[in-house]
């Protein structure tokens, strides 16, 4: 007989407490259920049920080997359900977390794409800029930017972004260019308030010296798009990704403030909750974002 459900039989006879309701509960006779307990207890030489006109109970052999048994099948329920997954189409409600600049600058633009490759899923895209708990908000899935805090979480990389100090042409010719990381206590810095330091900028000197600068400024703000926005008309040097200020840079509204420090990376991760398989919809949403920011890196945004 087959070993799987030998093992399926005993443990049900075990769940619901004898043979007839066993039977009842996988689908076939209550003699069927009783030929392969008999049929396991001869293979394994030891008996793994105590027998009694009332009851059924497991004996401390059997007890010990349910609960192996009850492990195997979980993880074979789990592997069937892993394949059912994988050939599903995608499907459902995709509810995204992503900070606002992200978000705006380079999900929103191509999301339709997604869902005319996807008609079956929805999106529900949150943006916001502070710190999501995914499991206990009910998101799927998050897009995130530098060091990643929750280590349980699953990730993804997507692509990379560099972190420069930024302003326009008008703001140097008004008050100067800084020509070293201690300059900037004479300028005017720009700060994102939601940042977890505060307004610290820390900074890499050209010779790998780890420096903070804390500076008071014109403009505090929780989105970086604004930053941009008051660097490009002049109000101050501001530090941030490219995938804002890269086609500013292109375009001459503002230029590097100190072009001599070292570039400050950072990865763009896709974050999902961990399990032993990724839902359709989640991976789907992750495969296309890997192939939309295949070009991207560091400084090509």
């Amino acid at each position: 007989m087959d070993r799987l459900t030998e093992m399926e039989a005993f443990a049900t006879v075990v769940d619901q407490g004898g043979f007839t309701d066993a039977a009842r509960k996988m689908g076939i006779s209550k003699s069927a259920v009783s030929k392969h307990v008999s049929s396991l207890e001869a293979r394994l030489g030891a008996r793994l049920l105590n027998r009694t006109t009332r009851r059924v109970s497991p004996t401390e052999i059997g007890l010990a080997y349910y609960d192996r048994a009850r492990r195997v099948l979980n993880d074979a329920g789990e592997a069937d359900a892993l394949v059912t997954s994988m050939q599903s189409a995608p499907s459902g409600l995709l509810r995204i977390s992503v900070a606002t600049d992200f978000g705006v600058n380079h999900l929103s633009p191509v999301l339709g794409d997604f869902l005319q490759e996807f008609p079956d899923i929805t999106v529900n895209m949150v943006l916001n800029n502070r710190f999501v708990e995914l499991i206990s908000e009910g998101f799927d899935m998050a897009v995130r930017i530098g060091e990643l805090e929750d280590s349980t979480l699953r990730a993804r990389k997507l692509t990379e972004t560099s972190k420069k100090m930024i302003a326009s042409p008008a703001y140097f010719e008004r008050y100067g260019r800084p020509a070293r990381i201690d300059d900037l206590n004479e300028h005017k810095l720009l700060h994102y308030s939601n940042a977890s330091n505060g307004a610290v900028w820390k900074l890499t000197a050209p010779s790998g010296e780890k420096r903070q600068v804390r500076t008071a400024g014109w403009l505090t703000v929780n989105d970086g798009q604004s930053l941009l926005n008051a660097c490009i008309g002049g109000l101050g040097i501001a530090y941030l990704p490219s995938f804002l200020y890269a086609d500013a840079l292109k375009k001459g509204l503002v230029e590097e403030a100190i072009p001599n420090l070292p570039t400050e990376t950072q990865g763009v991760y896709a974050v999902y909750p961990p399990g032993r398989f990724t839902q359709p919809k989640v991976r789907a949403f992750i495969d296309f974002l890997v192939e939309v920011f295949a070009e991207k890196g560091p400084d090509t945004w």
